[in-house]
């Protein structure tokens, strides 16, 4: 429903002013949706109820009493986009009339019509958030039937049901309008709500400026704000280039950006996750992980440890996590520390083996589960290995490079994935499925190419 989620996104607008991190097109495809908002607020149905009621300073209609409206059609409604103004509104319904006539007996009247108004976007002035607000509603008939005789004088009918129809419908149907947007902003109000990344921190989209519109699709730029639990907030790096969609997308059709400076972001909630230590001697489908198996590699360890003693390892990711997209394939670097202990008997350290600077390269897929980004990575390659320590003596650190390459592989991406399960937040629209959508990695961006038609 276009005036929902557009509401919605207003929602969220504040006057901090920053480098998009993500941005949604909803296109005409969207439009399907809108009936809903309609249908939900029954809101037709009411003002039907409340045309036969007597209110304060409504005048009666001469010529007819004990007005009454019934038989509502379910309204059809039509959407355009207005530039750099907001939605033009067709709403098409049908109704009959009834009520005593000026000559006596029931009367019905028959009418079929359409709703048109303007939703301009303006400025809450108390909330200080963007709105909806319908203006120049207009009631233009398409039809008319009634039971009244017809040898009437054609002038007298026309004249009455001209007078009559000009009086009731505009002030029963126009609202209807207003008060299906009521309905919308009440309804969505808490939209900017901050939404939780596992216990590590939160991610709240706030709209980086007012939307804008275009012939074919209404556009909004997010600056999302990511926070560590603590409160700290966490900057978005600057991209360097501006954030716009890549051409190829159908026209009309709704997507969202998320770019690589975003995820890079939210990452960095999960940097501390990342954080292992390994002392199980069965992993995968690795070697029993003692020295006698690392000494296969650098046979000095035999030496230092003529009996096999376990392995402990740990790895301490030291920078930021960072995503890279290139079309097609999307990168997660990280860059650590992976240091490898000698177990000893229970109640002493362990000692440490060696020290390695480390950086790796893993490959992300990325799927949706209901309102959540998921990414699933494999080892795409090790890039560098250099010793910082050793106890065991020098050694060439190619000498480590399968070691080390099978050990990441089998050991560490199964606890990167355990803790990627935790999911990133989408924008809460509700009545977007992003289960439906399909993902496109891009230059330095993801794109949800959202599914947004009704079966």
């Amino acid at each position: 429903m276009l005036r929902i989620l557009f509401l919605a996104l207003c929602g969220l607008l504040t006057h901090t002013r920053a480098d998009p991190g993500a941005l949604l097109r909803l296109g005409l495809d969207i439009m399907n949706q809108v009936q809903s908002a309609m249908d939900e607020s029954h809101i037709l149905e009411q003002m039907a109820a409340e045309a036969g009621k007597k209110r304060p300073g409504m005048k009666p209609i001469k010529g007819i009493t004990n007005l009454k409206v019934k038989d509502v059609q379910l309204p059809v409604i039509t959407l355009s986009f207005l530039p750099g103004v907001g939605i033009f509104q067709c709403v098409s319904t049908g109704m009959t009339i009834t009520g005593k006539s000026f000559i006596g007996g029931n009367m019905e009247i028959i009418v079929v019509l359409n709703i048109t108004a303007t939703n301009r976007l303006l400025q809450d002035e108390k909330t200080g958030l963007p709105t909806f607000k319908s203006e120049g509603c207009e009631v233009v008939l398409v039809s008319v039937k009634t039971n009244l005789p017809s040898n009437m004088l054609p002038k007298v009918v026309n004249k009455f049901l001209d007078s009559t129809l000009h009086k009731v419908l505009p002030s029963l149907m126009c609202p209807a309008i207003d008060a299906v947007l009521v309905y919308v902003n009440r309804k969505w109000a808490n939209l900017n709500a901050p939404m939780p990344v596992g216990q590590m921190g939160i991610v709240k989209y706030v709209l980086t400026s007012m939307p804008t519109t275009t012939a074919n699709y209404l556009q909004v730029a997010f600056s999302p704000v990511v926070q560590q639990q603590e409160g700290n907030t966490i900057q978005l790096a600057d991209a360097g280039e501006a954030l716009e969609f890549p051409e190829g997308y159908a026209e009309g059709s709704s997507q969202l950006l998320l770019s690589a400076t975003f995820l890079t972001t939210e990452l960095a909630l999960l940097q501390k996750s990342f954080n292992v230590n390994v002392q199980d001697m069965k992993i995968g489908k690795l070697p029993p992980q003692t020295t006698k198996t690392l000494a296969g590699f650098i046979p000095k360890v035999a030496k230092a440890y003529p009996k096999p003693k376990p392995l402990v390892t740990q790895i301490r990711i030291n920078k930021p996590p960072k995503v890279t997209m290139k079309t097609g394939k999307s990168l997660l670097h990280l860059h650590g520390t992976l240091e490898m202990f000698a177990a000893r008997r229970r109640g002493k350290a362990p000692v440490s083996l060696f020290l390695l600077e480390t950086h790796f390269n893993l490959k992300i897929q990325y799927s949706v589960r209901e309102d959540r980004l998921l990414m699933l990575t494999s080892l795409d390659r090790l890039l560098s290995l250099s010793r910082e320590s050793s106890s065991i003596g020098a050694f060439s650190e190619k000498e480590l490079t399968g070691f080390i390459t099978d050990y990441l592989q089998e050991a560490y991406v199964p606890v990167v994935n355990d803790v990627l399960q935790v999911g990133f937040p989408l924008p809460d629209l509700l009545d977007i499925d992003y289960n439906l959508a399909e993902l496109d990695i891009v230059e330095n961006a993801l794109v949800l190419v959202l599914d947004l038609k009704l079966d």
